[in-house]
């Protein structure tokens, strides 16, 4: 019997020694053991050991173990469980059987030995070792059988890496049986760089007592491994074998959560080659493990974070846990992270999963751009993690769906990380993906329904910064689209972290200008408006330059072309040249704006002159009319382009921001985001020519999108890369860019944003502002005239703040409410995509040829006839009246009422002659027998694939040649008129 104090000392003792406890108890093994924890407790101390590491699991486990009020016998219980989980260095600390200083300092010794070691460690024969080592009495019969399943089924470093752990964990002396298993085992080269590092006298294999004390040399080896890591970077490529990670062997998994690892200057190489063997080491601060925590125990969730708070490396460490628990439990792991830009492969790939998973595991990443000459199917099974563009995975899972090719099915996938979730709405590439998830997980419930086993689907990580309103005016449709995101997502909660101390104040400010005293040169461009609106009696309504101006041309001139109006089709398309010339006015120099429009009317000359002399292209009168408008108020408008004092206000303002910038800063960064491709490269291109610019050390660059919908050239994913890797190392410190670069774009050393007459949605403001991620950023909106950018930013602003309360409102619902709002939300989806579905195969099936269409028979599979043999009456009934097919039939008299309409009578039903399967009825129709088919009699095969299911015509919406009743009367008047004659003979 314990006495009364017994408990309080046991406790402080354990207390006292939990650091060092933390270090050398196997949790796993433990709480098999420890009886008294609760099962709750007991599942939530092994959740942890799988997601966070031993170390902080053992923790976990001292707590439940010192607990009040105790059970009684709790502390020998706890001992014996130590004892017989072969933590046998753990029961002598608790039993105060402690070691000497020397032994101890051996031991940590042998440890830190293993650790320096442990690249060229795991490349033993695990089996081997791992067997010798039970005999050794090093690790229990349920460790070696742990450690072989890790070996076969996963790696077998993996499995060395598991074996090293257990064994330091262990027994007091397990330096010297570990020699003597690598002796036996033959792995003399291992055996002799230990031996040597560690003792000259420890070259006889069979000596069990523990090697000397480690000398000053080894000390000094010792503490240069904790300082730089192992003694040389080893630089491998995603093709190879995965390095294994250098694991800390006494905290396993274990990361300290509330300590940021120092981010790179940038994203280039050099800066990655200059990590080192730790780049596998994960650290993440308070508020990113709280939003992880979800996910680590494997649930869908929305990470909800501001940019530049590293939503990324939140995803970087779930993937690690992710993948490290399925080879812990022998299974393997595959994690897909999709991007809705290709710059963004690269970036993540480069900045993020490469330097801290290559060591472990094989990354490799896929977009339009790559040169890989495998399909997408292969980089897939060849690959642990791929970094790819969701347009990838969707065609890939379409192929698969149509068992065109090789494809990917989604439980080939174990994690699905998709970043600016938010784009996971109607219409895009991400809610297509999710849709099918959404889909076979709805399908999943009829499986187990029926006792049969359900479709495997991935586990969902969705990063954002700023779900959005939708377009929302009240607080309840706010809450309706930030969860309809959440359903589509299928995501469990979404999570949001306190940044507290590491928020970063963005100063923000909006640069009002004033109108024009005078602009003559927007006087011009109006009269020409004015005149081509007089020439056309076209009455406008708006402003002009304004967006509702140019919606108003848009609207003409397709309406024109419509109705064949060439004289208002060709005014309003020069109307809108006009129109974007008095806007490039506005928003840039007027000299880039008569460029423009220069350019255009060259380009249109050259359209009316031909290359053959003796051909000539008509010019109407209309087009003569506008050439000659042109021509006529040509000089004026470029020698007004000349004069500096006309220019607009937006420009000088803009100017004025970008030289404080650079004059207060000792190194500033920075982008402008504008509206247009066109104003993109004529501001770069006034940057560059503007001396004061490169006198403050300005280097610019522009980059823009690389669709072909403008008519201006394009940037290339190339192109796009250069730029991006020259604005991240330097080279280009004043980044000009449309809204392609407005999410993702990780720039760490940027220190301001300008937006430059540019306004969308709260979304797209707090993406550009994110784009300034270093300390003391600023955020800069320059008004530019018929914008009305400063109201909407106003409205943004509300918008942004009612998303943030929506948000809070979400989160507070209870998982019961939160649970039935997302599944009638799903289900609401899941109907709608049905629907929209069958009206896509119906269009698709309404535009087949007849003769791609088979029919026979349901019940004996006989060939009847082709869509090509059958007509339709009155837009509904589908009859075949060739000879053939009266050969193929019997008539049976119909016993029920006669059905009698205007035109035709029911006077029987047709069966098969082979098996008399009822086909139909024969239908009299103004005199003439016609048998009409039901569709629901028959196999339909549709290009080779059969429709069993076709219960009505309209689900077969083939487009058959309307009855020619002529035609038919006249073939069977001949008919019956040929019967009469051989009668008659």
């Amino acid at each position: 019997m314990e006495p009364d104090n017994s408990d309080e000392i046991h406790e402080n003792l354990i207390e006292v020694l939990r650091t060092r406890l933390t270090k050398l108890i196997k949790v796993e093994q433990v709480l098999d053991r420890v009886h008294f924890i609760q099962d709750e407790q007991r599942e939530a101390i092994r959740s942890r050991s799988r997601t966070e590491g031993e170390s902080a699991a053992s923790g976990s486990l001292i707590d439940a173990v010192i607990k009040k009020p105790h059970t009684p016998g709790w502390f020998t219980a706890f001992v014996d469980a130590l004892k017989e989980s072969g933590c046998g260095l753990a029961a002598d600390y608790v039993q105060e059987k402690m070691p000497d200083p020397e032994e101890e300092e051996h031991h940590d010794s042998c440890v830190r030995l293993i650790q320096l070691l442990h690249p060229t460690l795991v490349d033993m024969n695990t089996e081997q070792v791992c067997r010798q080592c039970r005999v050794e009495n090093l690790i229990t019969e349920e460790e070696k059988e742990r450690i072989l399943a890790e070996s076969r089924n996963t790696s077998k470093r993996g499995g060395a890496r598991l074996l090293l752990e257990r064994i330091v964990r262990g027994q007091k002396d397990w330096f010297s049986p570990f020699l003597h298993a690598l002796h036996v085992t033959e792995h003399i080269p291992l055996y002799k760089q230990l031996c040597c590092s560690v003792s000259p006298d420890c070259n006889n294999p069979d000596e069990k007592s523990p090697p000397k004390k480690t000398g000053a040399k080894e000390s000094e080896r010792t503490e240069a491994a904790e300082d730089h890591g192992s003694p040389e970077h080893m630089e491998i490529t995603v093709n190879e074998e995965p390095m294994d990670q250098c694991t800390d062997l006494y905290s396993s998994n274990e990361l300290p959560d509330n300590v940021e690892r120092a981010e790179p200057a940038d994203g280039s190489d050099s800066a990655q080659s200059a990590r080192g063997p730790e780049d596998d080491e994960i650290i993440l601060r308070d508020y990113q493990m709280t939003v992880a925590r979800p996910a680590l125990e494997g649930k869908n969730i929305i990470v909800c974070l501001p940019t530049g708070s590293g939503k990324t490396r939140v995803a970087v460490y779930i993937t690690k846990k992710h993948l490290d628990c399925r080879r812990t439990e022998g299974k393997t792991g595959k994690v897909v992270v999709l991007v809705n830009k290709v710059p963004l492969v690269e970036q993540h790939y480069t900045t993020e999963f490469l330097p801290f998973l290559k060591r472990s595991y094989k990354v490799e990443r896929v977009s339009g751009d790559s040169q890989l000459k495998i399909s997408f199917t292969e980089v897939v099974k060849k690959n642990d993690i791929i970094i790819c563009t969701a347009q990838i995975l969707e065609n890939y899972l379409d192929r698969a769906k149509k068992g065109e090719d090789e494809g990917v099915n989604l439980d080939d996938l174990t994690l699905i990380i998709i970043d600016e979730c938010h784009h996971t709405q109607k219409g895009g590439v991400y809610n297509h993906i999710m849709m099918r998830y959404l889909m076979q997980k709805h399908s999943n419930l009829k499986l187990k329904k029926v006792e049969k086993k359900p479709v495997l689907l991935p586990q969902i990580l969705g990063l954002t910064a700023s779900p959005g309103v939708g377009g929302a005016t009240k607080m309840e449709k706010a809450e309706e689209h930030i969860l309809r995101i959440c359903a589509n997502l299928d995501a469990s909660q979404i999570m949001t972290g306190n940044l507290g101390e590491y928020t970063k104040e963005q100063r923000k400010m909006i640069v009002n200008v004033e109108d024009r005293r005078q602009d003559p040169f927007g006087d011009v461009i109006k009269k020409i408006m004015n005149d081509i609106h007089d020439h056309a009696q076209l009455s406008p309504t708006c402003d002009l330059g304004s967006q509702n101006y140019e919606q108003w041309v848009v609207q003409k001139e397709r309406q024109a072309a419509k109705d064949e109006d060439q004289k208002v089709r060709v005014c309003a398309e020069h109307l809108r040249q006009y129109s974007e010339g008095l806007n490039l006015g506005n928003t840039i120099r007027m000299q880039d704006a008569f460029n423009f429009l220069n350019k255009y009317y060259e380009e249109e000359l050259k359209k009316k002159s031909s290359p053959e002399e003796d051909h000539k292209i008509t010019v109407t009168v209309t087009e003569r009319f506008l050439f000659n408008l042109f021509k006529d108020n040509k000089d004026e408008l470029e020698s007004l382009a000349k004069k500096p004092e006309y220019e607009n206000d937006s420009l000088s303002k803009l100017r004025s921001k970008i030289l404080q910038e650079f004059s207060t800063r000792e190194e500033a960064r920075g982008i402008i985001f504008t509206k247009t491709r066109r104003s993109a490269i004529a501001l770069n291109q006034w940057i560059q020519e503007n001396s004061k610019f490169a006198d403050m050390g300005v280097k610019s660059d522009y980059v823009i999108g690389g669709g072909d919908q403008s008519v201006v050239k394009p940037m290339t994913a190339a192109e796009q890369k250069d730029v991006l890797k020259k604005f991240g190392s330097g080279d280009v410190n004043l980044l000009i860019a449309t809204t392609v670069a407005e999410e993702g774009l990780d720039i760490p050393a940027c220190n301001f944003v300008i937006r430059y007459g540019l306004v969308t949605n709260e979304i797209a403001m707090i993406q550009a502002q994110g784009r300034g991620r270093a300390e003391d950023s600023t955020y800069t909106l320059v008004e530019v005239k018929n914008t009305g950018v400063a109201e909407r930013e106003c409205v943004n602003e509300y918008r942004k703040n009612m998303m943030m309360k929506a948000i809070d409102k979400i989160r507070k619902l209870s998982q019961s409410d939160y649970d039935k709002r997302i599944s009638e939300f799903q289900f609401q989806a899941i109907m709608e995509e049905r629907v929209r579905m069958k009206k896509q195969k119906q269009k698709d099936i309404k535009n087949e040829n007849p003769s791609n269409v088979k029919f026979s028979c349901r019940s004996c599979s006989k060939h009847i006839c082709t869509g090509e043999d059958i007509q339709i009456i009155s837009g509904m009934h589908r009859v075949n009246v060739t000879q053939q097919f009266t050969k193929l039939y019997i008539v049976r008299e119909n016993a029920t009422l006669q059905e009698r309409l205007l035109d035709y009578e029911t006077n029987g039903v047709i069966a098969c002659k082979d098996c008399g399967q009822k086909w139909g009825s024969m239908m009299m129709y103004r005199g003439i027998e016609c048998p009409c088919l039901d569709v629901t009699n028959f196999v339909v095969n549709l290009n080779g694939k059969k429709i069993s299911k076709c219960m009505k015509w309209s689900e077969l919406p083939i487009k058959f040649p309307i009855f020619d009743y002529a035609e038919h009367a006249r073939n069977v008047a001949m008919g019956e008129d040929s019967d009469s004659d051989e009668e008659t003979m």
